[in-house]
């Protein structure tokens, strides 16, 4: 009984090749032959059906179906092979990767580690992690912080891991931890690991060692808090030295000028009462009394304007310059009318600071160039503003006699001169009175001379540093 059934035409190498070629078929070896090359143009299918449909003997269908499922077998088995070869090659890759990175975070001075969420287990940890706790990575791979730390640390730092995760993103802590060398205070960098789900499954640090940091932290604000010991110890000093001068300008205001009035007022009646018995020697001796009692006053006065140059409160403003020194070379004309001296000053010529301890200054500076150009028939006197080294000064400068550079350091301490009483009367207190002026202000002072040639000082104060653009 045969049966017959409806199969669509075979591809076009298939009725190539024709039924008779398929009666060769003997043995399985030629049947993979043949199922090879079914395979390869797809034809397998509509080979069975037409053999089927030949009536040929149930042994070829059989030797091609064995044919097939051999070649099956042989691709199941290649199929499998290249699998295996992949994931190998995969596992390398990634054995690869892992070692890179490995190498990265092990050359790095901050310590670096993963640990699991869910039970705190470490994963990973670098070779600085290893150095400084004293672990290996082989001995920790699956430990947790209470296998390496104190339980209360171990506790801290479960916390924050757990923070971090719940976070969801990267957080920063301060955390201290006990290791080979001691405790060690770090910054810790931490955020999550995601897995696919989107969800943390690890959390990992990067923490760094600031423990000198915090040392040299904590040096400073000892050094700091007994600075400020001494600081204050200093000035109740201070405070009390400046209570002990303020009594000794008292003194010297009120006690020693008594005296002085008395001596002045005694030689004066000496020279008014008795001149017609008293030779012009003790006439001579008398007036060197009265000039001396005068020196010692204008000392005294001295003496006191530098303790107020050095105490008084500042109180800063605008300072007119030009019409200041106007008055004071008004009142040094007076003194001295026969004097033939030319100021030069500019008409804005203004200045930010204490008006009473600038004008104490400027009196100082202005008198010192009128005394020192008391030889020249026509002096000129100079007070104005330049730039010196990028800095804004202000300036006094005169053509009198001027001074020798190699002591210009002298020139501003108290009682320094360069020129003997005889020559030109002074106390040596009124430069130091301009330079402890202008300290208080935040500036500083320079002198230039040459012998014969005049001399110019130079000074800034604190508004005046920087020099106008």
């Amino acid at each position: 009984m045969s049966t017959t059934s409806t199969v669509s035409a075979p591809p076009r190498p298939l009725r190539d090749l024709g039924l008779r070629g398929l009666l060769l078929v003997r043995d399985a070896v030629a049947a993979r032959r043949l199922l090879a090359a079914s395979v390869a143009v797809a034809a397998v299918p509509g080979c069975l059906l037409a053999l089927r449909r030949a009536d040929r003997p149930a042994a070829v269908v059989a030797g091609l179906q064995a044919a097939l499922l051999a070649g099956l077998a042989i691709h199941v088995r290649n199929v499998l092979a290249r699998a295996e070869q992949a994931r190998e090659e995969a596992r390398d890759e990634a054995a690869a990767s892992h070692n890179q990175l490995q190498k990265l975070i092990d050359n790095t001075e901050s310590n670096i580690y993963m640990k699991r969420v869910d039970n705190g287990q470490y994963l990973l940890v670098n070779k600085e992690w290893e150095r400084l706790f004293g672990v290996t990575r082989d001995q920790v791979i699956n430990m947790t912080d209470h296998g390496v730390f104190p339980a209360a640390l171990a506790d801290q730092l479960r916390a924050n891991d757990l923070r971090v995760a719940a976070a969801g993103r990267t957080v920063q802590y301060e955390e201290t931890a006990d290791g080979v060398d001691g405790v060690r205070t770090y910054i810790s960098v931490k955020f999550p690991v995601l897995g696919t789900d989107g969800e943390p499954y690890a959390v990992c640090g990067i923490s760094t060692d600031i423990t000198e940091r915090k040392r040299a932290e904590d040096e400073i604000r000892r050094l700091n808090t007994g600075l400020e010991t001494r600081v204050r110890q200093r000035t109740a000093e201070l405070e009390a030295s400046n209570k002990e001068l303020d009594a000794f300008a008292y003194s010297v205001s009120h006690d020693l000028r008594a005296p002085l009035r008395s001596l002045h007022g005694f030689s004066d009646a000496l020279l008014e009462d008795y001149a017609d018995v008293l030779d012009d020697v003790g006439k001579d001796y008398l007036n060197r009394l009265q000039r001396n009692v005068g020196r010692m006053g204008r000392m005294i006065d001295d003496l006191l304007n530098l303790s107020r140059a050095t105490r008084a409160d500042l109180e800063r403003r605008e300072v007119d310059l030009t019409a200041m020194s106007q008055d004071i070379l008004t009142e040094l004309r007076a003194a001295d009318p026969s004097r033939d001296v030319t100021l030069v000053v500019p008409d804005d010529l203004t200045a930010e600071g204490d008006p009473h301890l600038l004008r104490l200054a400027l009196q100082n500076l202005l008198a010192n160039s009128w005394k020192f150009t008391v030889r020249r028939p026509a002096a000129t006197i100079e007070v104005g503003r330049t730039v010196r080294d990028g800095e804004d000064f202000l300036f006094v400068r005169d053509d009198g006699v001027g001074f020798d550079m190699t002591y210009a350091g002298k020139l501003f301490d108290a009682f320094q001169r360069l020129h003997t009483t005889s020559d030109f009367e002074g106390s040596g207190i009124g430069l130091a009175i301009v330079a402890r002026v202008v300290r208080r202000h935040g500036g500083r002072i320079v002198a230039e001379g040459e012998i014969d040639h005049g001399a110019t000082f130079y000074f800034n104060l604190l508004s005046t540093a920087k020099a106008t653009p």
